[in-house]
């Protein structure tokens, strides 16, 4: 798989970020509780493919329920545009609508029930696996 730089950031732009991952994206749109209320679309990327360029600062976290999930958002303009997923706690669930435009070739929506949560993820075959680097690309 070939890997492109993805940069990206928040509305206001005092979060910035990029990340290493196929300009083919999957990515997941998740029916719980929180990801229905914020339209929270994301893909996932290992930890090492991803770099806070700026903004750490200017980042505050919200979690409930397991607290597993660390919800990431710009203090200024509220914007998600990363998080830590509750399915994927070693690696980053990035919001496509938050790169900048230039990168993504398509994008591949897949339904994810989290409203049965565990059901979901033991019946899912690969979302664990989507925050470990491949052998070839470490």
């Amino acid at each position: 798989m070939a890997l492109v730089k993805h940069t990206g950031g928040c509305h206001c732009g005092a979060v910035r970020f990029e990340v290493l991952n196929s300009p083919d994206l999957q990515v997941f749109q998740c029916n719980c509780s929180i990801c229905t209320k914020k339209q929270n679309h994301h893909f996932i990327v290992p930890k090492n493919h991803f770099t806070l360029l700026q903004g750490s600062h200017n980042l505050t976290t919200y979690t409930f329920n397991t607290h597993v999930a660390k919800h990431t958002f710009c203090k200024t303009c509220g914007v998600q545009s990363f998080y830590t997923p509750r399915s994927n706690p070693d690696g980053y669930g990035v919001a496509p609508h938050c790169l900048d435009p230039g990168t993504v070739r398509s994008i591949t929506v897949e339904k994810f029930c989290g409203e049965k949560w565990e059901e979901s993820m033991k019946a899912h075959k690969c979302i664990r696996d989507m925050s470990k680097l491949a052998a070839d690309t470490q």
